[in-house]
Parts: structure tokens; sequence; C-alpha cells
């Protein structure tokens, strides 16, 4: 049987998974159960979080509130579907370039 292979989860993932835990207050098993997630990883997500929000904290930042986060994620997305849209529009204008007549119309 060949080994199974790894999920990889994105930054963003593991960030809105650990608030799920921070912002709620449920409990890490509920949420990794909800998620379908093993609990320690989860663990290791909002450990790292909570750091990360008392490091902003500490030199007077404000943490992203759940809005601004889920704003952040939406142009996140929007970004990543303009920058396939723009190679797509380049390779199509590159394949049009070639087939055009480089001395003009005869």
């Amino acid at each position: 049987m060949p080994p199974r292979k790894r999920r990889s989860y994105t930054t963003e993932y593991k960030i809105e998974a650990a608030h799920r835990v921070i912002d709620s207050g449920r409990t890490i098993a509920e949420v990794a159960r909800e998620l379908g997630i093993d609990p320690g990883m989860l663990s290791v997500w909002v450990k790292d979080e909570r750091r990360r929000v008392t490091a902003a904290e500490a030199v007077g930042e404000a943490p992203l509130d759940a809005a601004e986060r889920a704003e952040l994620l939406r142009l996140r997305s929007r970004v990543s579907e303009l920058e396939k849209d723009n190679q797509f529009l380049a390779k199509a204008s590159a394949y049009f370039a070639s087939k055009t007549n480089p001395r003009g119309s005869n």
C-alpha cells in the first residue's frame, strides 16, 4: 500500500482555524473535529496565533479582527483570480500576435 499523502494547509487556513478556537472559546478538540484535522496540529496553530497576536500587541499594533481577516482573505482571493486572468490574457495576446502577418496585410 502506498504511503498516505500529507495534506498541506495555507497560512490563511491555519490562522482562521486558530481563530475559531480563540474567538469562540470552544475547545481545540471541538474545532478540530469540526474541521476534520488533528487536534495536536490545531493546538500548535492556536499557540502560534496567540504568540503572533501578543507580539503585535506588544509593539502597539492591534491584530486583525474577524471582519478584517475575512476581507483580507477575500482580497487575496480576488488578487489571485486577477493574476490568473492576466496570465491568460498575456498568453492569448502572444498567440494572436504570432498569427498576424509581420509585414502587414496584403
